[in-house]
């Protein structure tokens, strides 16, 4: 069967990397990403922290840590 045609209870879902639609299902071993290379590439992106949450960090005089430990 081609990767095209879902079989029942298989659901199309977009890649997180390229956008394009793509099966979910025990038979994509890529899951939730079309290929190999858009799971390598998001793989990458994560490794380089390009995933990170934005934060705002302490001025740097000031003290951080438990301050129960001081």
């Amino acid at each position: 069967m081609s990767q095209d045609v879902p079989d029942i209870g298989e659901r199309i879902v977009r890649c997180p990397a390229c956008r394009h639609d793509c099966i979910y299902a025990t038979r994509n071993p890529y899951r939730p990403f079309c290929s190999a290379r858009c799971k390598g590439v998001d793989f990458g992106a994560w490794a380089n922290e390009d995933f990170r949450m934005p934060a705002e960090t302490p001025p740097d005089d000031t003290p951080f840590g438990d301050p129960s430990m001081r």
